[in-house]
C-alpha cells in the first residue's frame, strides 16, 4: 500500500457516477480503473458500492470517488441519493447488445434530471474487444454523443483499452469547469483558510475542493 497516498491527501475530491444497463461491465471498469484488475466471473452488483483513486492534473491531487450501481430496476429506488453530488458520470452501453445503447437515452434523462447541469458526461461503448459480436457501429454512437453534448470513447475493461483515458478525460474536464467556476467567484484560493471544504454545483454535497493557501 506504501504507492497509495493517504486517504485525506488530496486537493480535490470529484464524485462519478456508472450508470448503464445490467452487464454492460460497469464493475469491471471500476476495477480496472481503480485496482488494476478484471474478472471473468463478475457478479451483478447488489445495490451501490464505490472505490477511489486519486490521479494528478496540472500539479494538482484529484481524488475520484467512483459510484457503481446495480443496472436492474428493482434497484431504482436508490437514484436520487446516488446522483447527489455528483460532478461527473460514465454512460455505458454493451458494444455487442443493441438494446442496451437504445437505453442510453434514458439513462441519459434520469442523469440529467438528478444532477447539476454543469455536470461532464462521458458514453463509453464498453466489451469493445469482441469485434465479432459487434453489434452498434462507432458511427452510430459518435453522432448520439456529439448530437446530447456529451465525450465519447469505447473501451475493454478486459483488454484496458481506453479505459484509463476515459476516467482521466472525465476527471480533467470536471477539474476545468471547477477552476472556471472558482475563478468566476473570485479568488477563493487565497481566502479559504487550509482544509475547508466548499461545494461545487447547487447540489453538490459530496465533491468538494479542499483548499491550501494561495499558490
Amino acid at each position: 500500500m506504501g504507492a497509495y497516498r493517504a486517504d485525506d491527501d488530496y486537493d480535490y475530491l470529484f464524485k462519478v457516477v456508472l450508470i448503464g444497463d445490467s452487464d454492460v461491465g460497469k464493475s469491471n471498469l471500476l476495477s480496472r480503473f481503480t485496482k488494476n484488475e478484471f474478472s471473468l466471473e463478475s457478479k451483478s452488483t447488489i445495490g451501490v458500492e464505490f472505490a477511489t483513486r486519486s490521479i494528478t492534473i496540472e500539479d494538482k491531487v484529484v481524488k475520484a470517488q467512483i459510484w457503481d450501481t446495480a443496472g436492474q430496476e428493482r434497484y431504482r429506488a436508490v437514484t436520487s441519493a446516488y446522483y447527489r453530488g455528483a460532478v461527473g458520470a460514465l454512460l455505458v452501453y454493451d458494444a455487442t447488445r443493441h438494446v442496451t445503447f437504445e437505453n442510453i437515452e434514458r439513462w441519459l434523462k434520469e442523469l440529467r434530471d438528478h444532477t447539476d447541469g454543469s455536470i461532464v458526461i462521458m458514453l463509453l461503448g464498453n466489451k469493445s474487444d469482441l469485434r465479432h459480436l459487434r453489434a452498434v457501429l462507432t458511427e452510430d454512437a459518435k453522432a448520439f454523443a456529439e448530437k446530447e453534448k456529451t465525450y465519447f470513447m469505447e473501451t475493454s475493461a478486459l483488454e484496458s483499452l481506453n479505459v484509463e483515458s476515459a476516467f482521466t478525460e472525465v476527471l480533467t474536464q470536471i477539474y476545468h469547469v471547477v477552476s472556471k467556476k472558482a475563478l468566476e467567484g473570485g479568488n477563493i484560493q487565497a481566502t479559504l483558510p487550509k482544509g475547508q471544504m466548499i461545494n461545487v454545483g447547487s447540489k453538490d454535497d459530496v465533491s468538494a475542493i479542499k483548499k491550501g493557501g494561495c499558490c
